[in-house]
């Protein structure tokens, strides 16, 4: 397929066409977007700065943390600045840019998450041998398998998507570019490449949600020997990881394992996966997690306390 095209620009439909729901929209994204930097950032530096950046799990939640900013930053900037826009425009490149990192970060994500669902399988499973598995350096080939995996799932499908060919018309029903309402207004036809697009996309996300959900019934299965305390610290800890699973997981498949098509409720699903799961995932994560408030808490001292010995 030659790669031709005389769409330089992207036209974005939005949220809605009220004004006054897009002005609502501006301050409850712009509050959404701020509580995800500062929440996230806190979580990072906290862990980073205290000795949990030495325990597996909170490793890959530092991990997770910063993914959540850079997954959100891809589209939720955009979305703030075009809520107050007349005409809502993108270019080709920037809209191929966003495709790609959308795809990029997010499938890094669903891998670091994969691997805290599998950290948290050996720690109840194989207690004993925990810090032997879960050594560092295989955390790192975790973090690391997690960008190649990545990678050779973001390139195949922003590449396809380059070579398709755009004439006309260049309106996106959506408030940022993603593979289905690109497909939509390409000018040949895209079966072939929406079948791919749903294997490369839909199918993995779904495959690994079925991986995390066996996970966890073996959880379940090996938590029976515990005792009721020994369950319920399990569980409380199993529980946030579900909780952020199942934010990020549902709307996703129903986003990508479906026919190469659109809906009205597209929008509202991508919500739940760009800006909403990335900023509840702080909350799920620190609110029931003592050590984690603990070292929250001991980072914001020494901050405040660098702050008044300064002045």
């Amino acid at each position: 397929m030659e790669c031709k095209r005389n769409v330089s620009e992207f036209l974005l439909m939005g949220l809605s066409s009220k004004q006054n729901i897009e002005v609502f929209c501006f301050m409850f994204f712009l509050f959404c977007y701020f509580t995800i930097l500062s929440w996230n950032l806190l979580i990072l530096f906290s862990i980073r700065c205290s000795s949990l950046f030495n325990q597996p799990m909170y490793y890959f939640l530092s991990h997770l943390a910063s993914m959540d900013i850079c997954y959100t930053s891809c589209v939720t900037p955009k979305l703030i600045g075009d809520l107050l826009a007349e005409r809502k425009t993108i270019s080709y490149t920037d809209c191929m840019l966003q495709v790609f990192a959308m795809h990029f970060f997010g499938m890094i994500e669903i891998l670091i998450l994969t691997a805290m669902a599998f950290d948290r399988c050996v720690a109840i499973c194989k207690p004993l041998h925990y810090m032997v598995i879960m050594s560092r350096n295989r955390c790192d080939v975790f973090i690391w398998a997690s960008w190649v995996g990545d990678v050779a799932h973001s390139f195949p499908q922003v590449m396809m998507l380059v070579c398709l060919p755009f004439c006309g018309p260049n309106e996106i029903d959506h408030y940022y570019c993603d593979v289905f309402p690109l497909l939509k207004v390409a000018c040949t036809d895209t079966y072939i490449i929406g079948v791919l697009m749903v294997a490369n996309s839909g199918m993995v996300v779904f495959v690994i949600f079925v991986l995390l959900f066996g996970s966890y019934v073996v959880i379940l299965f090996t938590l029976r020997k515990y005792s009721a305390e020994g369950r319920r610290k399990a569980l409380s800890t199993c529980g946030s990881h579900i909780s952020v699973v199942i934010l990020f997981f549902g709307p996703s498949i129903f986003a990508y394992l479906r026919p190469p098509t659109t809906f009205p409720e597209d929008k509202i699903f991508a919500l739940f996966y760009t800006i909403i799961a990335p900023m509840f995932n702080p909350l799920i994560y620190t609110l029931r997690n003592t050590e984690m408030k603990s070292a929250i808490k001991k980072v914001w001292c020494q901050m405040t306390f660098l702050g008044e010995k300064h002045n």
